[in-house]
């Protein structure tokens, strides 16, 4: 099984990304004709790290009345069409079986993908099956996967469906309940209209809604923590929710620059470079004179930004000098959030920004 999660587009062919003509079968090239916006659509997702798998019914393909031949021109034709805009396919399933033939592979039924899903570890939450069909959707459900189901002669209906898909793409949310702490963690990372971070200490709600704004995204925090006892679980496991939540956003990093840095900010000189790299690392390079800043121990901040690294996974390298440990403290959170704002801009570059293929 393949290690990361696969974000994967399994789409229906005819009366998807080609119209299907009045006697269902593509069988000239004639009849090859795509629906608008089709491929402009998928070259964008493919660009966002959407694998694509395309997944048809073809009634009676290889008989008399529907040549393989005349099926393959037109296919070759289509893919070669796709391929010249670099959309390509991950996989492609056909079921040449009429649906009186009782196959195990005719949609909805599964039998086309049971080894495609045994062998990759899909990621159902930014995974969907797209067609034109109630089949289309009946095999999303049995697959437990999302269903977009497309009118191809309805006006901009790709460009609909990109919309759809993107508006979900960047956003997360984690929840992680234990004996000291109840936390869920949401963030939009293509959106900065919603911060709302409640953890029960006052001024790590603050810093938090600084890394919020600097980020140029969207983080909700609802937190009920054991602070009778101690703030060291509220803020260990606020940081390990909104890492795991971060990292799962930022899902294959495709298309995004990975790297930041900032330099010295306010009256209070500090610098943070970050490196979306896929393996955690921290460093800091200051120190705290107070014991605790509006509550909330200063040996947490450095353990907050620890965390983050270890759940983010990512290189996180801080360096703080001044004389005033609140505006020390806030200057982290402020160049954190900008430094993790350049990293996650989007480049003209396409893929994974690593020669590796993956981070």
């Amino acid at each position: 099984m393949s290690e990361l999660p696969l974000k994967v587009l399994f789409i229906d062919r005819d009366g998807t990304i080609i119209f299907e003509p009045d006697d269902f079968q593509v069988d000239d090239l004639s009849k090859v004709k795509f629906v608008p916006n089709v491929i402009g659509t998928l070259k964008e997702l493919k660009n966002e790290g959407y694998e694509l798998v395309m997944v048809s019914n073809q009634d009676g393909l290889g008989t008399e009345s529907f040549p393989e031949a005349q099926f393959e021109a037109c296919q070759q034709f289509m893919l070669d069409t796709l391929s010249s805009e670099d959309v390509t396919f991950k996989e492609i399933f056909i079921c040449a079986h009429f649906e009186n033939d009782k196959c195990d592979c005719r949609k909805p039924k599964t039998g086309l993908l049971s080894e495609f899903l045994t062998h990759n570890n899909i990621d159902t939450s930014r995974s969907y099956v797209i067609g034109d069909r109630d089949t289309d959707l009946q095999l999303a459900q049995k697959i437990n996967l999302p269903g977009i189901k497309i009118d191809p002669k309805k006006e901009n209906a790709w460009l609909e469906i990109k919309q759809e898909i993107m508006s979900l793409d960047k956003k997360s949310s984690v929840n992680r309940k234990t004996n000291e702490t109840e936390i869920t963690s949401t963030v939009d990372l293509s959106s900065d209209q919603r911060i709302d971070i409640k953890t029960g200490i006052g001024f790590y709600d603050h810093m938090l809604e600084q890394f919020a704004k600097h980020s140029g995204i969207s983080v909700e925090i609802k937190c009920e923590g054991d602070l009778h006892i101690d703030e060291h679980h509220t803020v260990e496991d606020v940081a390990i929710t909104l890492g795991d939540a971060l990292s799962r956003a930022l899902s294959t990093k495709a298309g995004i620059e990975r790297y930041g840095f900032t330099l010295p900010m306010d009256d209070a000189k500090c610098s943070v470079a970050i490196d979306l790299s896929g393996r955690p690392f921290f460093k800091f390079d200051g120190e705290f004179t107070r014991e605790s800043i509006g509550g909330m121990p200063t040996e947490l901040i450095i353990h907050f930004f620890y965390t983050i690294s270890q759940h983010l996974k990512a290189n996180i390298h801080i360096s703080v000098i001044g004389d005033d440990d609140h505006h020390k403290a806030e200057a982290c959170f402020k160049c954190f959030g900008r430094a993790f704002s350049q990293a996650i801009n989007k480049t003209e570059a396409t893929g994974v920004p690593s020669t590796k293929g993956t981070l």
